[in-house]
């Protein structure tokens, strides 16, 4: 026996209808990708303009925070100074007075109460009128000037010449001779000049006043003398 199978297409099975639930998730997402497109593009907010008064939608969209200015600080201030009130002075207590008694004490000392004499008054010294003034000469026969003596003219020795010789020397402050002037002679003037020479070759210590160096005058004798 031979089995006939039949080509003939089948047909298509019905398609199940979709349940409630899916087609309420479906209408919600499709809900909501519709307001976000709508929200993306402005169109609910222009909807919302034409259909929401403006008062209403002031008050889902939040005004931008103000900006707040800083406050300056407040200057501190200055303390006050309470001015220290002045204290009453305090009244001392009321001391007795004493009454004199006109009449006397009999032990009270009789006689007349001499007052003390004052004091007799110092006599003051007058102040000493200040002495006069140190003066200490020059000088010329210190050591350590180491003057020559004088040289003995050659002719005077041989002529026998002898004398003495006084020069007034002026001296400065350096020691040195500055002038010289002739006071006694010895009578001959060969020994006259050869004694000015040497006064006027010497060193000398200067003149003091009150221990401070001064020019002064000064008479320097020389005693021309042959040795036998």
């Amino acid at each position: 026996m031979t089995a006939t199978f039949s080509t003939a297409p089948r047909p298509p099975a019905p398609r199940q209808p979709l349940s409630r639930n899916a087609v309420i998730a479906l209408v919600v997402v499709g809900l909501h990708i519709g307001f976000i497109w709508a929200l993306q593009s402005g169109l609910l907010m222009r909807a919302a303009e034409i259909v929401v008064p403006a008062e209403i939608l002031t008050q889902f969209i939040s005004p931008p925070a103000p900006k707040v200015e800083p406050v300056p600080p407040t200057p501190p201030t200055p303390a006050v100074q309470k001015k220290p009130v002045a204290k009453a002075p305090v009244q001392p207590a009321p001391q007795p007075l004493a009454i004199p008694d006109p009449a006397p004490s009999p032990n009270a000392p009789t006689g007349v109460v001499t007052p003390p004499l004052p004091p007799a008054p110092v006599a003051v010294a007058p102040a000493a009128p200040p002495g006069p003034p140190v003066v200490q000469l020059p000088s010329s026969d210190a050591d350590y000037l180491q003057n020559p003596t004088p040289v003995y003219p050659t002719l005077s020795r041989r002529m026998g010449e002898q004398g003495k010789v006084t020069h007034k020397v002026w001296i400065g402050v350096d020691g040195k001779a500055q002038r010289a002037e002739l006071i006694t002679s010895s009578g001959y003037p060969r020994l006259d000049k050869a004694a000015y020479d040497a006064v006027m070759s010497w060193r000398y210590v200067p003149g003091k006043r009150n221990g401070v160096p001064e020019a002064m005058p000064f008479n320097v004798p020389i005693n021309w003398t042959l040795k036998d």
